[in-house]
Order: structure tokens, then sequence, then C-alpha cells
């Protein structure tokens, strides 16, 4: 692998993107990673933190092509895929591409459409294709959706079927600043936001390398089981009614990949599985219903389930 010019990738995006969403360089690292290991990213978080913002940076820094399908109830599934229409004049049917043809989707408060809208996302988060009255239409290759929802105890919302949450590779919540850098994104906003002077610091192509090179990542056999193991606990926890999935097990594989790749490593360790373990599961993971009246958050059952996994040569 090429070390030194991955981290320099890694670098020059990461900076970039820092200079619009401050103080949450854990946030820009995860958005960094999904990209990287072409998974999408759930943003669930409180309106106004910064999760519009995050998606059209990384959109300008990397000069993509950026859409922004705003989720309303009354949206129909061909605003998302685009529809099949007679033209007149060639007589022929021709389609109407729709938002979803674009290399950084913002899919804003997507649980507010209804779950048929919803599962229009399906085959274009999995595949990198829609198909549309009987024909498939590819995706460009580097495809990321970016999907923003409000908490669901808000009114108007539904909730995002599992089927949809699966395809995820991560979930984050980008909270609320500290202190110093709430004044610091005031001072920065007093006459311009920063966003209308962020340039292209890296192009698609690169990004292409940095999908490739991650691949050739050691994982041991030792670090495979580490994962499997970690999946099935999920699977045979009584406090939970659905363990994660086989993507999980992937998610868990590609983003100990770079995690190890980021920390300028050959291969990977089990303390890559651990720091992963949050974002890819978290979302991944129904509980019992007692426990999702009690709204017991999820994160507790995964930090004890992977406490209790058997860390490979301790």
């Amino acid at each position: 692998m090429d070390n030194r010019k991955f981290i320099d990738i890694r670098k020059k995006l990461h900076e970039n993107l820092s200079r619009v969403i401050m103080g949450k360089p854990e946030v820009l690292d995860l958005v960094i990673m999904s990209l990287i290991s072409k998974g999408h990213i759930l943003i669930e978080d409180i309106p106004g933190t910064g999760k519009t913002m995050l998606a059209k940076s990384l959109a300008l820094s990397i000069n993509s092509m950026f859409k922004r399908i705003q989720f309303t109830p009354d949206m129909l599934p061909s605003d998302v895929t685009g529809v099949s229409f007679y033209n007149q004049e060639s007589q022929k049917l021709e389609f109407r591409k729709g938002p979803i043809f674009a290399n950084i989707i913002l899919a804003d408060e997507i649980n507010r459409a209804t779950p048929k809208t919803q599962s229009a996302m399906l085959e274009a988060m999995e595949e990198k294709q829609i198909t549309v009255d009987g024909y498939t239409h590819k995706l460009p290759d580097v495809f990321l959706v970016i999907a923003t929802q409000n908490p669901i105890d808000y009114e108007g919302t539904f909730q995002l079927p599992e089927a949809q949450l699966d395809r995820f590779l991560i979930k984050i919540n980008i909270g609320y600043p500290g202190h110093k850098i709430e004044k610091m994104i005031m001072d920065s906003q007093n006459q311009e936001h920063p966003i209308n002077k962020l340039e292209k610091v890296i192009t698609i192509k690169e990004i292409i390398f940095m999908q490739e090179e991650i691949k050739k990542i050691f994982v041991s056999d030792e670090v495979m089981e580490y994962i499997v193991n970690i999946i099935r606990a999920t699977r045979e926890n009584d406090n939970i009614f659905l363990g994660a999935s086989p993507r999980g097990s992937l998610g868990l594989y590609r983003l100990g990949q770079c995690c190890a790749a980021f920390d300028n490593r050959e291969y990977v360790i089990p303390d890559d599985i651990k720091q992963m373990s949050i974002p890819v599961l978290s979302h991944r993971i129904i509980l019992q219903p007692q426990f999702r009246i009690r709204d017991v958050e999820r994160e507790e059952f995964i930090e004890e389930i992977v406490n209790r996994v058997d860390v490979p040569g301790m």
C-alpha cells in the first residue's frame, strides 16, 4: 500500500472539511472512512448541528456532483429515482433522471418521507443502480448517500425500516459544539460562511485510488474471528430482539482497515474493531420491547457485548 500518498490525501480532505465543521475531528474521520469504504452515512441529530453543511462541504472538497433531496410526506418514489415519459418528437420512451444520479447525495430528513418513498433508495444504496419500468440505470462509481434524520420522537416522522437502516455503513451524531468552538463558529461566519470559500482539494480519481488501496490492508484470521464473535454475540444476547446482519461484519472489516491506514499501519488490530463497533452496530440491532419502552440506548449494550468478547492474543 502507498501509505504516504494515502495519508496525504486524507490529511488534505480532513483539513478542508474542518474549516466548516469545527471541533469535530472524530466525525470527519468517520465520514472520510465511509467514503473510502464505499459505505453510506446516517446522521441522527437535532436541527442546526451542521448535518447539511457536512454533506455540502464533502461534495465541494472532492469536486463532485452533489444533489440534495428534501424528503417530505407527499414525496413520491419517482421524485427520487426519475421517471420514464413518452417523447412525442422522437416517438420513443425516454428516461428523465432523478436527483439520485450524483456522487454525493444529501437525503435530508429522510424519516419525514413515507416508507414507500424511503424504499426507493434501497436498490441505489446496495447495488449502485436503479430500476424504472423494467430498465436498469447505473449510478456513478463514487456514490455516497448522507442521510439526515431528526430524532424519532419529533412530530411528522416515520421510523426507517430495518432493511434500509442496515444499508447504512455507520450512524453518527454530530452533537453540540463546545463553548470555545461555538464562539469560533460565530466569529468565522461574521462576514461570510466558510463554505463559500471552500475549494476542491482532491479529485474523484484520488477517491477511487484510496478505495482500492484500503483493500490491501491485512486482516488476520484471528481478527476476522473476533469480528464474527462480536456479531454473533449481538444475535445471542437475550436483551436484543434482532442482532446485526452480515453487513455488520463487512462494515467492521472494512472500517478496521481504514483505522489501520489512518494510523499508518499495514494490518488491522482488535482495537480498530472495538473503535468502530458503536458507529457500525448501533443502528443494526433492535432491543427487546421492555428496553425500547424505557428508551435505553443501544450503545450501552454494544459496549457491554464488545467488552465481554475475548480479544485475540489476550
